[in-house]
């Protein structure tokens, strides 16, 4: 079977095409010895089967990134039976560069011209032959999203000859220069003699590694720096042969990309869009009150309210009458006093069938006879605790659905340019900020993706701060404490405070990474060049096929880690130390009591430690510790303590009836919850993010970066509790304040010396 290679650009519809090409197929793995995702699907369309493998977007194959050292050695070193490189015809120039260096490889190379819709669409044409004569291999005019002239493509792929010779667009001046290079690689008996030829001309480290490689680039650099020379020479190329084959329709009107740029990348209005949008974002997914019409009718009729099942004499969502009232509990999903959010709803139907099969296995256990304990283990323990996670799912699908739309439109691309220019006097580039966004869906490619970042500064910062911006697995945990709260405190609406709450990791990742980039982690700030993707309508399968994927990551994060820590859980808070079983009739005498009730005064400074006083004023101690290991203990955490600290205890849809008799359980206020939200949304995060930061962290930062979320998320903590408790203690935070700026002035005139964190490795 033979083997293809996707090479090209960011956003230049990489992933698009190979989601087009593979389909369900694809499966991610690692490369070897590094953990940037690799992707590698089948395609089945021809009259072969072919290997893709998606390689990282990249600029240029100069080692400036471990995504263009990875790219390269899989090229070189796998030798795939041939490169597909996927060119932006929008941006053609810009995405030949690429191409040009993927040429001086001795690998078959097809050109797919893609995004071609987009061109035509603005009234410009490209002809194609002719670019196909000028670069001397296949051109093909696709379009990725539309799935339009990929047969084509990869019929002329397949029918590429075996072997191929590279060549290069540089001449002139540089001919000799690089012939000279050329004949010492082909001595030394590697492939693609030409391609080294030219990095070595370009200064490249990893090819002046090779024994007397270096006496070779100081004889044919002459002591100059050839890089800039080599990159001007491919663009002159590039514009004067490549370039011609695109004709542009002569007008003076904006297109439709540069409109909407003029409003949503505003100086003044780019950022509060953007805020605009998030909140409409959460407003859609968690809203019980969508588009506020229960509260304008209220306004309206001078505080009435809209008729809800119980005032109609039916049971509510949860309640036993769910079982013999099937209608009413399917009409409870979309309304119940109020109209709900497209992702309530969802959740709403997605529990009521979770409810029904937990009440089925319920019965089934009661019907097997089953000890009391083997009921509780499989009721509360195992259904109990999975049930109350995957209750998230469709919610969290929605928020992950919504922010896949505005990365398949362009629109966060945008937001790094808006960022980039706010954040850049900070000692952060827009470029940081692309893997912090990616930090809303999942911590780990977040942290996978700051291998773009050259500076080992910058990258570390980021990392460090990519919890704050608060992933799928700690939605759970906003929903039900702020749902617990808008019933007992009477605060305003979730989606209001779980915005908020997003905003506070935001403004405390931006807070952080200030103070690194004025201390420790100092350095000059790269330049930021990305290419800004035309707007354009995301494709259905593509977003389906990202929710398929987060879909599959959350079940089996369900049904391992969390099954074996909800099992765990339930058995320490079931046994006594001596291994008797006491159910329900006195959890305080339970292993995790006691545990819990060692560890509680850690957390007294937050809110939820000592100070409660109550007989379970541990359970928020212990729901912290075990969220180290997955978010999502959390809440399954609540939901096996929930049952026996009310026996019969029915919860309802997404934990809040769990969060609601925690909190009045052990007298919990409301800075003391906001203080338990901030403090797993900043502190350590889980196992599967912790390996990836270590293995993507630079040498000796890995203890360092353990150290300070911990730190971090006391500090917020704590300071939220007691500014919330004790108004008066702000004082004391801004004398904080001022003595940490002082320290920073300090350290940066160098009067002191501040301490570094873990141990250097050779």
């Amino acid at each position: 079977m033979k083997t293809f290679a996707l090479a090209g650009n960011p956003n230049c519809g990489k992933t698009t095409l190979f989601n087009a090409l593979t389909g369900s197929t694809a499966h991610v793995g690692n490369w070897p010895g590094v953990t940037v995702d690799k992707r590698e699907g089948v395609y089945k369309g021809g009259a072969e089967k072919v290997a893709i493998v998606d390689l990282p977007g990249i600029y240029s194959l100069s080692p400036y990134t471990p995504e263009e050292v990875i790219s390269r050695n899989f090229i070189l070193d796998e030798k795939p039976d041939g490169i597909i490189n996927i060119v932006d015809a929008t941006n053609l120039e810009r995405n030949l560069y690429l191409t040009t260096q993927l040429l001086e490889m001795d690998v078959p190379v097809i050109v797919a011209l893609n995004m071609m819709d987009e061109v035509e669409k603005v009234g410009d044409s490209i002809d194609v032959p002719a670019l196909e004569r000028a670069i001397g291999v296949p051109v093909v005019a696709i379009s990725a999203l539309r799935k339009s002239g990929i047969k084509e493509l990869m019929g002329r792929a397949i029918a590429m000859p075996a072997k191929r010779r590279g060549a290069t667009v540089l001449g002139g001046a540089l001919a000799s220069k690089i012939e000279r290079a050329k004949q010492f690689f082909a001595a030394t008996g590697v492939s693609s003699p030409l391609f080294h030829a030219v990095k070595m001309l370009e200064g490249d480290e990893i090819e002046l590694r090779h024994d007397g490689a270096k006496q070779v680039y100081e004889e044919i650099s002459a002591g100059h720096d050839m890089e800039a020379a080599v990159a001007d020479e491919r663009y002159k190329y590039i514009s004067a042969h490549f370039s011609t084959a695109k004709l542009k329709k002569q007008k003076s009107a904006l297109t439709r990309s540069d409109r909407v740029d003029k409003v949503l990348t505003h100086r003044v209005w780019g950022l509060p869009i953007f805020a605009v949008i998030l909140f409409v974002i959460f407003h859609l997914t968690f809203a019980e009150d969508l588009f506020y019409i229960n509260t304008i009718y209220s306004a309206a009729t001078g505080g009435g309210a809209l008729p809800t099942f119980g005032d109609m004499g039916y049971g509510f969502l949860g309640d036993s009458e769910i079982y013999e009232n099937f209608g009413i509990a399917l009409a409870a999903c979309f309304y119940d006093g109020a109209v709900f959010s497209p992702g309530v709803i969802l959740t709403n139907l997605f529990n009521l069938l979770l409810n029904y099969i937990s009440y089925g296995i319920g019965l089934g256990v009661e019907a097997a006879g089953a000890a009391e304990w083997a009921a509780s283990l499989v009721n509360d323990g195992i259904v109990g605790g999975i049930t109350a996670v995957l209750g998230f799912l469709p919610q969290i699908l929605t928020l992950f659905l919504f922010f896949s739309i505005l990365e398949d439109t362009g629109y966060m691309a945008r937001v790094a340019f808006i960022l980039d220019r706010i954040f850049r006097r900070f000692g952060l580039s827009g470029r940081a900020f692309m893997p912090m966004i990616m930090g809303f869906g999942c911590s780990l490619p977040a942290m996978i993706n700051t291998r773009t970042l050259a500076d080992d500064n910058e990258r570390t910062a980021t990392i460090r701060v990519i919890p704050f911006f608060s992933c799928g697995a700690k939605l759970p945990i906003l929903t039900a404490i702020a749902g617990g709260m808008c019933q007992l405190f009477g605060l305003p609406s979730v989606e209001l405070i779980t915005f908020c709450m997003y905003v506070l990791g935001i403004i405390t990742a931006v807070i952080c990474v200030i103070v690194m980039r004025a201390t420790t982690m100092r350095g000059a700030v790269p330049p930021f060049i990305m290419e800004l993707p035309a707007y354009h309508i995301p494709g259905f399968k593509n977003l389906m096929l990202h929710l398929w994927d987060k879909t599959k990551h959350f079940v089996k994060k369900a049904f391992t880690i969390i099954f074996v820590s909800t099992v765990l859980i339930w058995f320490l808070q079931s046994f006594r130390w001596n291994w008797t079983y006491i159910g329900a009739d006195d959890m305080g005498e339970s292993i995790l009591a006691s545990i819990g009730q060692f560890i509680q005064p850690i957390f007294t400074p937050l809110g939820f430690g000592s100070q409660l006083g109550t007989q379970y004023g541990w359970v928020f101690a212990v729901a912290a510790i075990t969220g180290l290991i997955a978010k999502e203990n959390v809440i399954a955490t609540f939901t096996v303590l929930a049952a026996m600290i009310a026996p019969g205890f029915e919860g309802t849809e997404e934990g809040v009836e769990e969060a609601v008799l925690m909190i009045s359980s052990t007298g919990m206020t409301p800075a003391a919850c906001i203080a338990f939200i901030m403090f797993n949304m900043t502190t350590i995060p889980c196992f599967a993010a912790v390996a990836t930061a270590k293995a993507e962290l630079p040498a000796g930062k890995f203890g360092g970066t353990l150290v300070f979320w911990l730190v971090t998320s006391y500090l917020v903590g704590t300071a939220i509790y007691t500014v919330g408790n004790w108004w008066w203690t702000v004082f004391i935070w801004l004398v904080v304040a001022i003595a940490a700026a002082a320290v920073i002035v300090l350290y940066n005139l160098g009067k002191i010396n501040l301490p570094k964190w873990g141990k250097r490795r050779a």
